[in-house]
């Protein structure tokens, strides 16, 4: 017989209360950052990660001091070892491990011409390697306990090509090797939410251009390219990163959700 939930009250579905996360990154003031605040202002206990623990533990500190329950780890995406002592960690602190958002990422602005190998393999390294050890590592703690939710934060560039000539001589433009592992998380998005389901829905969050103070021109160039007129600011991904991560979207599985101010529209 199919499984029809009974209806639920509209805040009760996107409330994260009881339930425990794992944020790789989310130390800086980027995506990460906002993922971190949007579930645990929904009432989750948040893990966020760094290669640096000492990083990872005063950027928790910060955020418990403001009222939201957060805790730091140092975590290398390189290491079985490390990836297994973060999750066995989490584990014995709370006995669960509800949703993963793989949000960590490294990134060389080196022109594919002239990448090193070694640089070029870290990357792919953390991005794909690190991201699917890590999925692999909490899978079988949310299975059981009935099931939980994984989140892959990819790209505009893992869609689309950037339009080189926005860039200029900033020095930022985005290289081939992000852009491919963004597009590789979007699929790794769809293989394990097939795989892994019913029991954990798998989606990827696809943003656009955030906000730091870049080159004026660049941002010019950028927002005349967007269709809402402006890049991502502070908290415009914590409302997609909630239901994904929610029972707001308990029947969403395999999907990028794309949040880009129109950036992909044209």
């Amino acid at each position: 017989m199919t499984d029809i939930r009974q209806a639920r009250n509209t805040k009760d579905l996107f409330c994260l209360k009881g339930r425990v996360a794992l944020v790789t990154g989310g130390t800086g003031n980027g995506y990460g950052s906002q993922a971190v605040r949007a579930l645990a202002e929904a009432g989750a206990t948040v893990f966020i990660t760094s290669r640096d623990p000492d990083r990872a533990q005063q950027t928790a500190k910060d955020l418990r001091e403001s009222g939201l329950e957060v805790q730091g780890l140092g975590l290398d995406l390189e290491s079985e070892q490390s990836i297994a002592h973060v999750i066995d960690t989490i584990i014995s602190k709370t006995g669960r491990l509800d949703i993963l958002v793989n949000n960590a990422c490294s990134n060389h602005f080196e022109s594919f011409e002239t990448v090193s190998l070694k640089d070029w393999n870290q990357v792919l390294a953390v991005n794909i390697t690190g991201t699917m050890l890590i999925s692999r590592a909490t899978a079988p703690h949310m299975l059981q306990n009935d099931g939980g939710v994984m989140i892959n934060l990819s790209s505009i560039y893992g869609v689309v090509a950037p339009d080189q000539r926005i860039y200029g001589s900033t020095g930022t433009n985005s290289p081939l090797i992000y852009g491919m592992t963004k597009a590789a998380l979007i699929q790794m998005t769809r293989y394990l939410a097939t795989f892994w389901a019913p029991n954990i829905r798998v989606n990827c969050l696809t943003p656009g251009g955030l906000f730091n103070n870049q080159d004026e021109q660049f941002i010019d160039q950028y927002v005349a390219k967007t269709p809402l007129g402006r890049m991502a600011g502070p908290d415009d991904l914590k409302g997609a990163v909630l239901f994904l991560a929610s029972d707001a979207s308990a029947w969403v599985t395999g999907q990028n959700l794309v949040v880009d101010g129109g950036w992909t529209a044209w």
